[in-house]
Protein backbone atom coordinates (compact mmCIF):
# COMPACT_ATOMS: atom_id res chain seq x y z
CA UNK A 1 0.00 0.00 0.00
CA UNK A 2 1.38 3.44 -0.92
CA UNK A 3 1.86 6.08 1.75
CA UNK A 4 -0.93 8.06 0.07
CA UNK A 5 -3.30 5.13 0.46
CA UNK A 6 -2.16 4.68 4.05
CA UNK A 7 -2.90 8.32 4.87
CA UNK A 8 -6.34 8.15 3.26
CA UNK A 9 -7.05 4.98 5.23
CA UNK A 10 -6.16 6.79 8.46
CA UNK A 11 -8.58 9.57 7.48
CA UNK A 12 -11.33 7.04 6.84
CA UNK A 13 -10.81 5.73 10.37
CA UNK A 14 -11.42 9.25 11.66
CA UNK A 15 -14.88 9.23 10.12
CA UNK A 16 -15.77 6.29 12.36
CA UNK A 17 -14.24 8.04 15.37
CA UNK A 18 -16.37 11.13 14.76
CA UNK A 19 -19.53 9.09 14.08
CA UNK A 20 -19.25 7.47 17.52
CA UNK A 21 -19.59 10.95 19.06
CA UNK A 22 -22.95 11.77 17.48
CA UNK A 23 -24.72 12.22 20.84
CA UNK A 24 -22.03 14.54 22.18
CA UNK A 25 -22.04 16.57 18.97
CA UNK A 26 -25.82 16.95 19.16
CA UNK A 27 -25.61 18.10 22.78
CA UNK A 28 -22.93 20.68 21.99
CA UNK A 29 -24.91 21.89 18.99
CA UNK A 30 -27.99 22.40 21.16
CA UNK A 31 -25.99 24.49 23.65
CA UNK A 32 -24.57 26.57 20.84
CA UNK A 33 -27.95 27.01 19.16
CA UNK A 34 -29.45 28.19 22.45
CA UNK A 35 -26.74 30.83 22.70
CA UNK A 36 -27.35 32.06 19.16
CA UNK A 37 -31.12 32.16 19.63
CA UNK A 38 -30.55 34.25 22.78
CA UNK A 39 -28.74 36.83 20.65
CA UNK A 40 -25.36 36.01 22.15
CA UNK A 41 -22.24 34.39 20.70
CA UNK A 42 -20.38 31.11 20.86
CA UNK A 43 -16.74 31.92 21.66
CA UNK A 44 -14.32 29.78 19.66
CA UNK A 45 -10.69 29.77 20.79
CA UNK A 46 -7.61 27.92 19.64
CA UNK A 47 -3.93 28.73 19.87
CA UNK A 48 -1.27 27.45 17.49
CA UNK A 49 -2.65 25.44 14.58
CA UNK A 50 -5.92 25.05 16.46
CA UNK A 51 -6.82 28.48 15.10
CA UNK A 52 -7.69 26.61 11.89
CA UNK A 53 -10.76 25.20 13.60
CA UNK A 54 -11.87 28.65 14.79
CA UNK A 55 -11.75 29.94 11.23
CA UNK A 56 -13.39 26.78 9.89
CA UNK A 57 -16.39 27.60 12.07
CA UNK A 58 -16.78 31.21 10.88
CA UNK A 59 -16.47 33.10 8.57
CA UNK A 60 -16.38 31.01 5.41
CA UNK A 61 -18.74 29.68 2.76
CA UNK A 62 -21.41 27.47 4.30
CA UNK A 63 -21.07 29.24 7.66
CA UNK A 64 -23.25 31.71 9.51
CA UNK A 65 -23.03 34.34 12.28
CA UNK A 66 -23.27 33.55 15.96
CA UNK A 67 -19.63 32.68 16.57
CA UNK A 68 -16.84 34.81 18.00
CA UNK A 69 -13.54 33.42 16.65
CA UNK A 70 -10.87 34.51 19.14
CA UNK A 71 -7.67 34.22 17.14
CA UNK A 72 -4.78 35.85 18.98
CA UNK A 73 -2.10 36.59 16.37
CA UNK A 74 0.74 36.41 18.89
CA UNK A 75 -0.19 32.74 19.42
CA UNK A 76 -1.05 31.76 15.87
CA UNK A 77 0.96 33.77 13.31
CA UNK A 78 3.09 30.89 12.10
CA UNK A 79 4.09 31.70 8.55
CA UNK A 80 7.19 33.73 9.43
CA UNK A 81 8.57 30.73 11.37
CA UNK A 82 11.76 32.49 12.60
CA UNK A 83 12.84 36.06 13.31
CA UNK A 84 10.40 38.70 14.56
CA UNK A 85 6.96 37.15 15.23
CA UNK A 86 8.49 33.71 14.85
CA UNK A 87 7.33 30.31 15.97
CA UNK A 88 9.56 30.19 19.04
CA UNK A 89 7.84 33.23 20.49
CA UNK A 90 4.36 31.88 19.77
CA UNK A 91 5.14 28.55 21.43
CA UNK A 92 6.51 30.42 24.44
CA UNK A 93 3.55 32.77 24.74
CA UNK A 94 0.94 30.02 24.68
CA UNK A 95 2.37 28.87 28.02
CA UNK A 96 2.44 32.26 29.74
CA UNK A 97 0.15 32.25 32.76
CA UNK A 98 -2.23 35.20 32.91
CA UNK A 99 -2.38 35.86 29.17
CA UNK A 100 -5.80 34.24 28.90
CA UNK A 101 -7.22 36.72 31.40
CA UNK A 102 -5.87 39.64 29.37
CA UNK A 103 -7.47 38.22 26.22
CA UNK A 104 -10.91 37.75 27.77
CA UNK A 105 -10.70 41.14 29.54
CA UNK A 106 -11.73 42.58 26.17
CA UNK A 107 -15.20 41.01 26.29
CA UNK A 108 -18.32 41.37 28.39
CA UNK A 109 -19.25 37.74 28.96
CA UNK A 110 -22.64 36.29 29.88
CA UNK A 111 -23.83 32.93 31.17
CA UNK A 112 -25.98 32.82 28.00
CA UNK A 113 -22.75 32.53 26.01
CA UNK A 114 -21.14 29.19 25.28
CA UNK A 115 -17.62 28.26 24.21
CA UNK A 116 -15.62 25.87 22.09
CA UNK A 117 -11.94 25.63 23.06
CA UNK A 118 -9.65 23.68 20.76
CA UNK A 119 -6.26 22.21 21.62
CA UNK A 120 -4.86 18.97 20.25
CA UNK A 121 -2.73 18.26 23.32
CA UNK A 122 -4.98 20.04 25.80
CA UNK A 123 -1.88 20.81 27.83
CA UNK A 124 -0.78 24.36 26.95
CA UNK A 125 -1.47 27.03 29.54
CA UNK A 126 -3.45 29.61 27.59
CA UNK A 127 -6.27 27.39 26.24
CA UNK A 128 -6.61 25.67 29.62
CA UNK A 129 -6.90 29.03 31.37
CA UNK A 130 -9.36 30.25 28.73
CA UNK A 131 -11.64 27.29 29.46
CA UNK A 132 -11.27 27.79 33.21
CA UNK A 133 -12.20 31.47 32.97
CA UNK A 134 -15.23 30.70 30.82
CA UNK A 135 -16.47 28.16 33.36
CA UNK A 136 -15.98 30.67 36.18
CA UNK A 137 -18.37 32.96 34.28
CA UNK A 138 -21.00 30.22 34.16
CA UNK A 139 -20.40 29.54 30.47
CA UNK A 140 -20.77 26.00 29.14
CA UNK A 141 -17.44 24.87 27.69
CA UNK A 142 -17.04 22.29 24.94
CA UNK A 143 -13.44 21.22 24.32
CA UNK A 144 -12.07 19.69 21.14
CA UNK A 145 -8.92 17.67 21.76
CA UNK A 146 -7.01 14.67 20.44
CA UNK A 147 -7.70 12.46 23.44
CA UNK A 148 -4.99 9.87 22.83
CA UNK A 149 -2.40 12.65 22.55
CA UNK A 150 -3.74 14.50 25.58
CA UNK A 151 -3.55 11.39 27.75
CA UNK A 152 0.13 10.88 26.89
CA UNK A 153 1.09 14.56 27.21
CA UNK A 154 2.23 16.50 30.27
CA UNK A 155 0.41 19.67 31.27
CA UNK A 156 2.42 22.88 31.13
CA UNK A 157 0.42 24.27 34.04
CA UNK A 158 2.05 24.30 37.45
CA UNK A 159 -0.96 22.48 38.92
CA UNK A 160 -0.99 19.84 36.18
CA UNK A 161 -4.47 20.73 34.95
CA UNK A 162 -5.42 19.86 31.37
CA UNK A 163 -8.11 21.25 29.11
CA UNK A 164 -10.47 18.38 29.86
CA UNK A 165 -10.44 19.41 33.54
CA UNK A 166 -12.49 22.47 32.54
CA UNK A 167 -14.86 20.84 30.08
CA UNK A 168 -18.61 20.45 30.33
CA UNK A 169 -18.37 18.26 27.24
CA UNK A 170 -15.43 16.77 25.33
CA UNK A 171 -15.06 16.03 21.62
CA UNK A 172 -12.17 13.99 20.21
CA UNK A 173 -10.55 14.47 16.79
CA UNK A 174 -9.50 10.81 16.83
CA UNK A 175 -5.88 11.68 16.04
CA UNK A 176 -3.10 9.45 17.42
CA UNK A 177 -0.41 10.34 19.94
CA UNK A 178 1.82 12.96 18.36
CA UNK A 179 -0.80 13.65 15.64
CA UNK A 180 1.41 12.44 12.76
CA UNK A 181 -0.16 9.28 11.40
CA UNK A 182 2.35 7.55 9.12
CA UNK A 183 5.58 5.62 9.62
CA UNK A 184 7.96 5.81 6.66
CA UNK A 185 10.58 3.03 6.29
CA UNK A 186 14.02 4.48 7.05
CA UNK A 187 12.57 7.56 8.77
CA UNK A 188 12.61 7.45 12.56
CA UNK A 189 9.84 10.01 13.10
CA UNK A 190 6.21 9.85 11.91
CA UNK A 191 4.75 12.29 9.38
CA UNK A 192 1.38 13.56 8.12
CA UNK A 193 -0.86 14.84 10.95
CA UNK A 194 -4.59 14.11 10.97
CA UNK A 195 -6.06 16.20 13.81
CA UNK A 196 -7.09 18.95 11.39
CA UNK A 197 -9.05 16.40 9.34
CA UNK A 198 -10.89 15.02 12.36
CA UNK A 199 -11.39 18.47 13.83
CA UNK A 200 -12.82 19.92 10.62
CA UNK A 201 -15.32 17.07 10.38
CA UNK A 202 -16.50 17.75 13.92
CA UNK A 203 -16.73 21.49 13.31
CA UNK A 204 -18.90 20.99 10.25
CA UNK A 205 -21.07 18.36 11.93
CA UNK A 206 -21.70 20.94 14.63
CA UNK A 207 -22.40 23.63 12.06
CA UNK A 208 -24.91 21.48 10.20
CA UNK A 209 -26.73 20.46 13.38
CA UNK A 210 -26.83 24.04 14.66
CA UNK A 211 -28.25 25.23 11.32
CA UNK A 212 -30.96 22.57 11.57
CA UNK A 213 -31.85 23.60 15.12
CA UNK A 214 -31.95 27.29 14.28
CA UNK A 215 -34.12 26.68 11.23
CA UNK A 216 -36.56 24.49 13.14
CA UNK A 217 -36.74 27.18 15.84
CA UNK A 218 -37.91 29.69 13.22
CA UNK A 219 -34.62 31.59 13.11
CA UNK A 220 -32.84 30.25 9.99
CA UNK A 221 -29.22 31.41 9.81
CA UNK A 222 -27.82 33.79 7.22
CA UNK A 223 -25.40 31.43 5.48
CA UNK A 224 -22.49 32.76 3.45
CA UNK A 225 -23.28 31.26 0.04
CA UNK A 226 -21.52 31.29 -3.32
CA UNK A 227 -22.89 33.29 -6.22
CA UNK A 228 -22.55 30.10 -8.25
CA UNK A 229 -25.43 28.70 -6.19
CA UNK A 230 -27.73 31.65 -5.45
CA UNK A 231 -26.69 34.28 -7.97
CA UNK A 232 -24.51 37.35 -7.51
CA UNK A 233 -27.06 39.66 -5.90
CA UNK A 234 -28.39 37.10 -3.43
CA UNK A 235 -24.84 36.12 -2.47
CA UNK A 236 -23.92 39.77 -1.88
CA UNK A 237 -27.05 40.33 0.20
CA UNK A 238 -26.31 37.27 2.34
CA UNK A 239 -22.71 38.34 2.96
CA UNK A 240 -23.70 41.88 3.90
CA UNK A 241 -26.54 40.83 6.20
CA UNK A 242 -24.45 38.10 7.85
CA UNK A 243 -21.57 40.49 8.51
CA UNK A 244 -24.01 43.08 9.89
CA UNK A 245 -25.49 40.48 12.23
CA UNK A 246 -22.00 39.53 13.38
CA UNK A 247 -21.25 43.20 14.12
CA UNK A 248 -24.45 43.62 16.13
CA UNK A 249 -23.78 40.48 18.16
CA UNK A 250 -20.18 41.51 18.72
CA UNK A 251 -21.27 44.95 19.92
CA UNK A 252 -22.99 43.27 22.86
CA UNK A 253 -19.65 41.78 23.89
CA UNK A 254 -18.15 45.26 24.15
CA UNK A 255 -20.93 47.43 25.52
CA UNK A 256 -20.45 46.56 29.19
CA UNK A 257 -16.69 45.91 29.24
CA UNK A 258 -15.19 47.13 32.50
CA UNK A 259 -18.51 47.71 34.26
Amino acid sequence: MSVIDQYLQKCQQLISAVAKQKDQIQTAAQWFANTIIAGRMVHVFGSGHSRIMAEEMWPRYGSFPGFNPIVELSLTFHNLVVGANGQRQAMYLENVEGLAERILRNFSLSSEDSALVISSSGCNVVPVEIAQLFQEKGIKVVVLVSLAHLEKSTSKRSDGAKLTDYADLMLDTGAPVGDAALEIPGLDTPVAPVSTVGGAMIINCLKAEIARLLTEAGTPPKVLTSAAIVGAQRATDLFESAYDEHAHRLAKLYQDVGK
